[in-house]
């Protein structure tokens, strides 16, 4: 195969070739980085590779087949770890200059496992600065790009991850989750992204966001991911916020007759503001359940408001965490993030404590609904990908450093801790794709897996690739 079709092969049937000996982990190898350095002055996916570390590790993976070793069940396949996570030996800049040479002499928790089932590792990707943007641009490391039109923007904050998997640079690529970072670049991108439940995959060092972000996988496939989590998930004493106990059998049980499930569909969340393209592709996505033979109800829930929360919280966590630097770096940091750590230095304590006390009484507005249903099906994100160098799409409102209008069906999911994927639901007349959301019931990352696997089979996406890349 070519070094594009090898790039577009999931995960699962490249592990099957190399343990077949019908592929070599270093063809492999030595095929993504080649598609990487074509490719990638294109997207801008990636802001550091390692490519003498991957093919060492790919060399050694052939070894370990030719001699019939144990083999894991990534062996000899290419993964990569978003610029935020740390990576011992390897720089981790988090898209900042403030950290430009940073090199952790530590992994991240789940990395470790990445490499024990084989994987190997062929770099980072982009980030903007911190993640503190649902955007793909970052004052060190320049703009990422969408595979599917180069001019408009991937979304973020997992934004290279996402233009990888689009532009076919290899099958796996981990992606990380504080108020959708993860499912707004993929349903911009036409790919899966999946947020698991809050602490199924273990974080190191632990996001000081008050229990929000979580660590996923990014791929083409549903199967691709299932694997992926199967392997970054399960407890860790680095990280005493994670679950406790193994994770399920997401590869084995991905398959299930959906037929009778009791499914919630919400085209807007009780008001939220949705083009009318993506809530057509998003309606037209629903559908495939009722042919599943879900039963699907349209509802209309009673969340509370979660607008004003996240803008008081986000904004207060972005200055406790950030503000010691302005007085060193401002003038090399992004712009909308200074002014976003301003408006977290006027939160007082009193106004802080009172906002946390909304978002843990925030479950009690979104339990109901989950006591009955399976699932809950809206669209991912408000818009399609819109143009790069922008906040906010022309036609919402502007503002200094507020991009949560747009994104408001993702974050609530992360103040409730829940599972939430998305999957590509069709494209704009402009090509575009538009996402699917689904959202499980507390921890149960398997129903929102296999309702996401039985959708792919329904409405197949993967074989659709971008047009025009090199």
């Amino acid at each position: 195969m070519s070094s594009t079709e090898l790039g577009f092969t999931p995960a699962t049937e490249l592990a099957r070739l190399i343990r077949t000996k019908a592929l070599s982990p270093v063809e492999l190898t030595r095929a993504v980085l080649e598609r990487i350095e074509r490719v990638n002055p294109v997207v801008n996916a990636f802001c550091t590779l390692t490519a003498d570390a991957a093919l060492a590790a790919a060399r050694a993976a052939e070894r370990a087949v030719t001699s019939g070793a144990s083999l894991g069940p990534l062996h000899g396949v290419p993964y990569s770890i978003k610029d935020l996570n740390f990576t011992k030996g390897v720089r981790t800049m988090g898209g900042s200059f403030i950290f430009e040479h940073r090199v952790p002499d530590a992994d991240a928790a789940f990395i470790p496992r990445l490499r024990q089932a084989g994987g190997i590792f062929v770099g980072k990707t982009t980030s903007p600065e911190f993640g503190w943007k649902a955007l793909g641009d970052s004052p060190l490391t320049g703009i990422t790009r969408n595979p599917w039109n180069p001019g408009m923007t991937t979304g973020g904050s997992s934004a290279g991850a996402a233009a990888a998997v689009a532009a076919g640079l290899g099958p796996l690529h981990q992606g990380s989750d504080g108020a959708g970072s993860i499912r707004i670049p993929s349903s911009f991108c036409g790919i899966y992204g999946l947020k698991p439940s809050y602490g199924r995959v273990p974080m190191w060092p632990v996001s000081n966001n008050d229990y929000s972000s979580h660590n996923g996988p990014m791929t083409r496939t549903v199967a691709d991911a299932a694997l992926m989590l199967s392997i970054m998930a399960g407890p860790d004493d680095l990280d005493r916020t994670s679950l406790d106990g193994a994770p399920a059998d997401y590869v084995g049980k991905l398959g299930r007759d959906l037929k009778g499930l009791r499914v919630a569909y919400s085209p807007d969340l009780g008001g939220l503001r949705v083009d009318p393209e993506v809530a057509a592709l998003v309606r037209a996505g629903v559908r495939a359940f009722e042919e599943l033979g879900c039963v699907v109800e349209e509802v209309k829930p009673r969340f509370a408001d979660t607008h004003e929360m996240i803008r008081v919280m986000w904004s207060a966590h972005e200055a406790g965490n950030r503000a010691p630097f302005l007085k060193q770096w401002r003038e090399r940091m992004d712009p909308g993030l200074v002014a976003c750590i301003e408006d977290g230095l006027r939160v007082s304590l009193v106004d802080y404590i009172q906002m946390r006390d909304r978002k843990l009484a925030y479950w009690d507005s979104v339990r109901p609904l989950f006591e009955t249903h399976a699932l809950l099906l809206t669209p991912s994100v408000s818009v399609p990908a819109f143009e790069v160098g922008r906040l906010n799409p022309a036609h919402f409102p502007q503002h200094a450093w507020d991009w949560f209008p747009w994104a408001s069906f993702s974050y609530p999911f992360n103040f409730t801790g829940q599972p939430a994927a998305t999957v590509p639901a069709g494209f704009t007349a402009s090509g575009m794709p538009v996402g699917l959301q689904i959202v499980g019931r507390r921890f149960d990352d398997l129903t929102v897996l296999q309702a996401s696997a039985a959708f792919e089979t329904a409405r197949p996406w993967a074989e659709r690739r971008p047009p025009n890349l090199p």
